[in-house]
């Protein structure tokens, strides 16, 4: 069977906000998929998309994360009770116009086990820096995903203008 995938929903961000969010989730497909290219404003070279399911901002998200910043070395944390899933993001201070790029795949988000992301994304400082980052998250709940929101939860930055997020349901 090939893999099929639908364009659930698009946003472009016409001028900064605080989240984006994508609700009424249809619950016909087998996983879904959200991919990110976005900026933040906070006053850094990056800046982190927090990403949560049905508004749950509770310390239920669990994440692996792994960091290759190309000049400047790895990095690697994790945390089994935190409020969301992060990954990074070009700021204020990274290259200008430059958005970070990230692919979320969240499988069998209609199933009855807690739910699962796998995160892939880069973003880019001048020529000096590249991150490239993995993240595995884990939402400890056995609810369906129906909405997913996406904003800046570690420093209260705003998503800014031209930042776009599509999801996919995947069939």
């Amino acid at each position: 069977m090939a893999l099929q995938l639908f364009k659930i929903q698009a946003i472009e961000v016409a001028s900064p906000v605080t989240s984006v969010t994508f609700s009424n989730i249809p619950q016909g497909y087998t996983d879904l998929i959200l991919e990110i290219n976005s900026r933040m404003s906070n006053a850094s070279v990056l800046g982190y998309n927090t990403i949560r399911f049905n508004a749950d901002s509770g310390n239920n998200y669990t994440w692996t994360y792994l960091d290759a910043n190309i000049g400047g070395g790895p990095f690697s944390s994790s945390s089994s009770a935190y409020s969301s899933i992060f990954i990074n993001t070009p700021a204020a201070t990274a290259s200008a116009n430059t958005f970070g790029n990230a692919g979320i795949y969240i499988p069998n988000y209609t199933g009855s086990n807690y739910k699962s992301a796998s995160i892939d994304g880069t973003s880019e400082n001048f020529a000096a820096q590249a991150f490239v980052t993995i993240v595995g998250g884990l939402w400890k709940n056995t609810a369906a995903i129906t909405s997913i929101t996406i904003n800046d939860a570690i420093n209260s930055a705003s998503i800014l203008s031209n930042s776009t997020f599509t999801l996919y349901g995947v069939l």
